[in-house]
């Protein structure tokens, strides 16, 4: 799979995304990349605890698929930032940050249509 030229087609979605990461459901960095010019307002440890958590969650709401159906994508709205998670596949996920400022529904619309192959 082509993994890093996925996370470069999402880099792409918006001028507004600062982040972007393709994971496993363990968490483990597939792909990753940020904006030229963007400050990191984590350090690469808490970046990474940060995938691994969103991972996590994703898959204890997998657990719960049957009754309500698939998970979609999760926001979580900060005061700096947004983060989204959009499953790409049952096995992967696409982790993007945004600026507090983005429109996450146009993001939502061209990156939910991104799939692994």
């Amino acid at each position: 799979m082509d993994y890093q030229s996925l996370q470069e087609k999402a880099m792409k979605i918006s001028p507004s995304i600062r982040y972007a990461t393709i994971t496993d459901l363990n968490g483990r960095i597939k792909s990753s990349g940020h904006k030229k010019g963007v400050k990191n307002l984590l350090t690469p440890k808490e970046s990474l605890k940060s995938l691994k958590t969103s991972a996590n969650i994703w898959k204890a709401r997998n657990q719960l698929s049957r009754k309500i159906g698939k998970g979609k994508y999760a926001l979580a709205e900060y005061g700096k930032i947004k983060r989204i998670v959009i499953p790409l596949d049952d096995g992967h996920l696409l982790y993007l940050t945004t600026s507090a400022r983005a429109d996450h529904s146009k993001i939502l619309s061209k990156a939910t249509r991104l799939k692994l192959k």
